[in-house]
């Protein structure tokens, strides 16, 4: 039975209307829409109708239909999901009058009864199962996504049997002793650990059942695994009852056990931490699950899930069916959270497609200590769900079998749909934010209902036990024996003298890849290449396919790039950048770029993908190496720094070896994205010993382009520097980015790389490199040292880092100051003490000096000052500013030239 809901002319059809229409289909189904054709199909109004020549179909029959439809869509702004709050009210328009219809009908005969399952059969009763279907525990909004396969799949999967789950008794009864044990887990660590934090999940705990429902209908729907991410609320209990991680692990850290002593690092609190876990579900499939580390920033995780599916798909999955993402977010945080809304906008797009995440909102109705009503200006948390056409279950969360059916059918429409679909478990926090938080100075109305209400065992118990599925004293005994068990670990827990946290290392992709030491940081690796095989990717990159339509500007590009290549032995910026890509894919290793315009490069200086004129055709000549290459993936992200760095973050994660690189646009504009930085980039390592060879592209320098277009906030990195946690570089040759892009790949282990990109030097004449510094063993050069005839001449040797060297060194040739040195720092941090400390003895009779574009108090100055104190530095710099720049075009250049006067005046 098709739907009618999604003809438009059904809103203002009338009987006359269809009668002429099914005449018309009478004389020649094939005339008229299919869906009307399916829809006169289910009403056979009398045995012969076919021979009646004055046929008559009712208004009320007409009637009935938009009543069925307008339960199908609004039915939910009534459902009966609230288990602690009266509902609120709101305008559903379901009223019989509203339909032309009354009480006088109820007992009427409407063949309409066949589009939701019932046949011919009264109003009342139709009445009555729209109400179940739509109004009870479950309310659903669907009725917005155009997928008209989508929504009759669900009328067939919903209406038949009323929203009404009939499980076995065997199913009831492990849907009980899931909910005993996630309730019982909490009450145990309320009982022993009072006032200690753990940000229980009481008042939802019918998350665990339909959790392990989703886990069991996903494999036997073919998933092989789910990457998991939420915030605090609940965690606990997700990791012991569904990653089934020991109940002596948790109740270590509730103990304050310590790390390893040979687990570098400060760790993090328990309720941030993530796990891996193999199970084995009931129908015997093999499942790996994953719970990403996280985090207090609520909602940041959720873009980092979506890149470590998609790079775990890249790397291992045929298909998106294998393995799903799954976000626990929030009610107030799914709402209130810009990175949910980013994150979404994601979901479709071709570089980040998961193939859909399944989407559980624990709603305990309250953030922190705000009401709900203060929280969000939709009727629901969920609306934002709406942008990407998702489904919505909102589900009572006292009635777990509801949830368990809700999930089961947001799994299998990820399944057959490819898309995103939401789970708004509606239910109640027993405790405050955390367990020493008194909720009452803020909601005691609520705090007051939550108090009389009684737990969702009792709910869900005397149900079986009325429905005789089991006794009580058969789930007491349960209960007590599972409290017994937990008593026994915690016992053998404290008993360990010296008991210590155990550390969820990395395995599998990251086989072979070790941890950084000390001795690493002394000089870099060898990453130089062979001329032969430089060459062959060079050949690539000047040429198209033949008949490609060329920009003439394109064209010119290229020929300039044959010429300086294979004329002048050469490289710039933008061919060096290629290279180092090509003759990373010629060794099978992966490259992936991304940002906002990451293809051309926001300054045309990449040109990765060339686009014919007339066809706008791609050809990505890194593509076209060999055939047993690696592939490239070059992706133009949404507008997104925050969304588009958590994905590529999460993706450099499950993918060590291959090279991920996200480029901001501007590198003032990575403070759109300050929060993955600091929470994950920056501190992953220290907290959980989670690695990242990441590479974040940062375009950098005082060109006269205003505040928000000059600095990418050098001193904010630098400030995130301790115990060689990511390298911060700043570089000046094509030949040195050509060698720290190979370095990322070739170290025996990964650290972010945060590497300031310039601008104008990109097409500066003097920015080139000669071919030979690309080859042989040659490396990344952590300083770079200027040549002079002797070292005795030198009075002031200058420091400094970026595109102010060439205006330096310009200004310096102009006024003949060869007792001037300039020394650059391409690699800021770590520091190369080592070759500093050469530096040193070799002009320990010079000045010191530190030079550089940006205000006082920003760029590496205090840094510098507090690395290098014993040099004893005279500063050259812009005065301190509250701003990065001036926005005036014409003082930019005055300023500028200030800083040369200062250094020429030395």
């Amino acid at each position: 039975m098709k739907s009618l809901e999604k003809h438009t002319y059904i809103n203002n059809a009338n009987g006359a209307f269809v009668e002429d229409l099914y005449l018309q289909y009478k004389n020649d189904p094939s005339s008229v829409e299919p869906r009307w054709a399916s829809f006169f199909e289910g009403y056979e109004f009398q045995n012969d109708l076919g021979n009646k020549k004055n046929i008559y179909v009712s208004d009320k029959e007409v009637s009935v239909v938009k009543l069925i439809n307008s339960y199908r869509a609004r039915g939910h702004l009534l459902a009966n999901t609230n288990p602690i709050r009266k509902r609120r009210i709101h305008k559903a328009d379901l009223e019989l009058d509203y339909f032309n219809l009354s009480d006088a009908d109820l007992d009427t005969k409407f063949e309409a009864g066949k589009e939701i399952g019932l046949g011919q059969t009264t109003l009342k009763d139709i009445l009555a199962h729209l109400r179940k279907i739509y109004c009870h525990n479950l309310g659903v909004e669907f009725q917005y996504c155009r997928n008209e396969i989508l929504r009759q799949w669900m009328y067939h999967k919903m209406e038949p049997i009323a929203n009404q789950p009939n499980y076995s008794k065997e199913k009831k009864i492990h849907i009980l002793e899931m909910i005993d044990k996630s309730v019982t887990f909490e009450s145990f660590l309320q009982t022993k650990y009072v006032g200690k934090k753990r940000f229980s999940l009481e008042g939802i705990e019918s998350l665990i059942p339909s959790m392990d429902a989703m886990i069991e209908t996903g494999a036997d729907l073919g998933v092989k695994e789910f990457v998991i991410g939420m915030a605090h609320r609940g965690r606990l209990n997700v990791l012991v009852n569904i990653f089934q991680k020991s109940y002596e692990a948790v109740f270590s850290e509730f103990e304050d056990a310590l790390l390893p002593s040979n687990i570098n690092g400060d760790g993090d609190v328990k309720y941030h931490k993530g796990i891996s876990a193999d199970i084995v579900t009931q129908n015997d499939h093999e499942i790996h699950l994953s719970l990403v580390h996280n985090p207090s920033h609520l909602e940041a995780v959720d873009p980092v899930v979506e890149g470590i599916v998609r790079a775990k798909k890249d790397e291992s999955y045929a298909s998106h069916a294998k393995i799903v993402p799954v976000l626990i977010h929030g009610d107030a945080a799914v709402a209130g959270q810009g990175v949910v809304y980013e994150t979404i906008q994601l979901s479709k797009m071709h570089g980040y497609q998961t193939g859909g995440t399944i989407h559980i909102v624990i709603n305990n109705q309250v953030g922190f200590t705000a009401n709900y009503l203060e929280t969000r200006s939709s009727v629901y948390c969920t609306a934002i769900a709406k942008v990407i056409e998702a489904p919505i279950f909102h589900v009572n969360g006292d009635d777990p079998e509801t949830v368990v059916h809700a999930m089961q059918m947001a799994i299998e429409i990820r399944q057959k749909f490819n898309i995103d679909v939401f789970i708004d478990i509606v239910g109640y926090r027993r405790y405050g934010h955390n367990e020493g938080d008194e909720p009452r100075f803020t909601q005691p109305i609520l705090y007051d209902a939550i108090s009389k209400h009684p737990i969702i065992r009792t709910v869900f118990l005397n149900k079986l036990i009325e429905d005789k599925v089991i006794t009580k004293e058969e789930a007491d005994n349960r209960t007590q024996e599972f409290k017994s068990r937990l008593q026994e670990k915690l016992d053998f827990t404290r008993k360990q003298k010296k008991s210590q946290l155990k550390v969820d290392f990395l395995q599998k992709n990251w086989t072979g890849i070790r941890v950084a030491k000390k001795s690493d940081f002394e000089s870099s690796i060898s990453t130089g290449v062979s001329k032969n095989k430089l060459d062959i990717i060079a050949k690539v990159l000047v040429k198209t396919p033949d008949n490609f339509n060329l920009y003439s500007k394109m064209k010119k590009l290229l020929d300039n790039r044959k010429e300086m290549y294979f004329n002048k032995a050469m490289v710039d910026w933008g061919l060096a950048e290629l290279l180092a890509y090509g003759t990373l894919l010629n060794e099978g290793r992966w490259v992936r770029l991304s940002g906002q315009d990451s293809q051309r490069g926001t300054f045309a200086h990449r040109h990765s993908v060339i686009k014919d004129i007339v066809t706008e055709e791609e050809y990505m000549p890194l593509n076209n190496i060999s055939p047993k290459q690696a592939p490239f993936r070059c992706f133009n992200s949404i507008l997104s720094e925050y969304a588009a760095l958590g994905f590529e973050y999460g993706y450099s994660i499950a993918r060590p070896r291959t090279l991920v690189i996200w480029e901001a646009q501007f590198g003032d504009f990575a403070n759109g994205a300050q929060i993955i930085i600091d929470q994950f980039i920056a501190t992953s390592e220290s907290k959980w010993h989670r690695f990242s060879g990441i590479v974040l592209m940062l375009p950098h320098g005082y060109e006269g382009q205003g505040p928000e277009h000059s600095s990418a906030r050098m001193e904010r990195f630098l400030q995130l520097c301790g115990e060689n946690n990511m390298f911060v570089a700043n570089v000046t040759t094509p030949a040195n980015l050509f060698h720290i892009l190979r370095r990322q790949l070739h170290l025996p282990f990964r650290k972010p790389l945060i590497l300031f990109t310039p601008k104008s030097l990109l097409r500066h004449p003097k920015v080139i490199s000669p071919i030979e510094d690309l080859q042989g063993k040659n490396c990344f050069q952590e300083i770079i040292e200027d040549k002079v005839k002797s070292s005795s001449i030198i009075k002031h040797l200058v420091l400094c880092t970026g595109k102010i060297y060439y205006e330096a060194s310009a200004a310096i040739e102009k006024k003949n100051r060869k007792d001037i040195l300039l020394v650059r720092l391409e690699q800021i941090y770590p520091l190369a003490k080592k070759q500093l400390g050469d530096i040193e003895k070799k002009y320990s009779h010079a000045k010191w000096v530190w030079l550089q574009e940006e205000p006082e108090n920003m760029g590496a100055w205090s840094y510098i000052l507090r690395n290098l104190p014993h040099l004893k530095f005279k500063l050259i710099s812009r005065k301190e500013s509250a701003s990065t720049a001036t926005g005036n075009h014409s003082i930019h250049p005055k300023n500028q030239q200030k800083l040369m006067q200062q250094l020429v005046d030395l």
